[in-house]
């Protein structure tokens, strides 16, 4: 499994922070970015990111100061379901029941603590399939 993660600087530090939690777990990240914690613009990093998972490359976490701007942008790209979860439990219905192929916190909602179990769960929750499978069909191929 391969997680592709990016930022803006409100999360920067986070992001750093995840990407060394997810190699401890020998989990292969590769940072989409930014590399340096100064402004910058959070759809830059969250289009590199989504356009990795819309092409099969791996899945995604995106981080901003809410989690809001990242999970808008990602969601433009088709195949991209990008979920926003402030908790453990959004996190595991985001998988289980919409087969979420990037997870969206926020660094100034969630602290470092709750995003890691956050990860965690979605890390390990199955997609259930079945009817949720149908619903998806439905959008899979709107947007860009």
């Amino acid at each position: 499994m391969k997680v592709f993660i990016g930022c803006d600087h409100a999360a920067f530090d986070e992001k750093n922070l995840v990407t060394e939690y997810l190699k401890s777990k020998e989990i292969e990240v590769e940072d989409c970015g930014p590399f340096v914690n100064e402004r910058c613009d959070y759809p830059d990093f969250a289009s590199k990111v989504a356009i990795n998972v819309k092409e099969g490359n791996g899945i995604g976490i995106l981080l901003c100061g809410s989690g809001i701007g990242v999970s808008m942008v990602a969601n433009r790209y088709k195949k991209v379901r990008a979920a926003l979860c402030r908790t453990p439990q959004d996190a595991e219905l985001s998988r289980e029941h919409n087969d979420s192929n990037i997870l969206c916190v926020g660094a100034r909602i969630n602290t470092i603590e709750e995003v890691k179990k956050m990860i965690d769960i979605w890390l390990s929750t199955d997609f259930a399939g079945g009817r949720h499978s149908d619903r998806i069909a439905k959008f899979t191929d709107l947007g860009v």
